[in-house]
């Protein structure tokens, strides 16, 4: 299996807050190419419950809009690295994006003080 990449989204697009997504898309690349994309439904949204739940799919980076620190300590302790205040585009469109080391973290918090 390649590297595994989670987009929370909202109508194909990256959702502005983490916790209220419709969906994850999880896409797997392998060295540059992007080797599969699927949307899997997340689990009823609890505070802390995302990083579990796609650490044990196997996911290492997840592209993001807006987290609360708290999701992102936990990814963290996870080790999954966290890519915030991303643009609002196509899941695929911002992985190809990161392998081409094009992306850009600005490291911006939700603006809410619970997991967004």
């Amino acid at each position: 299996m390649g590297k595994l990449f989670a987009i929370p989204t909202e109508n194909g697009k990256l959702c502005e807050h983490f916790g209220h997504c419709e969906k994850f898309a999880i896409i797997e690349v392998d060295g540059n190419s992007i080797l599969k994309n699927e949307f899997v439904t997340p689990p009823e949204h609890v505070p802390g419950l995302y990083p579990k739940f796609l650490a044990d799919m196997g996911v290492s980076t997840v592209i993001a809009g807006g987290m609360g620190q708290k999701a992102m300590s936990l990814f963290a302790e996870n080790n999954i690295e966290v890519f915030t205040g991303i643009d609002y585009l196509e899941p695929e469109l911002l992985v190809s994006s990161y392998l081409k080391k094009e992306l850009t973290s600005s490291g911006s918090p939700c603006s809410h003080d619970h997991d967004c």
